[in-house]
């Protein structure tokens, strides 16, 4: 993979844990255990998606929704 991209999903990665971690009141390991195991991050780690190189807010909404519903999107 690029090493822009890699960083690129490095960054988001953590801005979305901690996003987890606040809104939720999980820890690290829980918020990164759900976050992997999302089809939102499949999305992210995939560059054919493009979704890694969005704000973090905006793919938070998609992780949100997730996590609430079930259901990306």
């Amino acid at each position: 993979m690029n090493p822009n991209i890699q960083f690129q999903i490095e960054c988001l990665t953590a801005e979305l844990a901690e996003m987890l971690m606040e809104e939720f009141g999980w820890d690290i390991r829980h918020a990164l255990d759900e976050l992997y195991k999302s089809q939102t991050f499949a999305c992210v780690i995939d560059p054919r998606c493009g979704l890694y190189y969005q704000g973090a807010v905006y793919v938070y909404e998609f992780l949100r929704n997730e996590i609430l519903t079930g259901r990306v999107g």
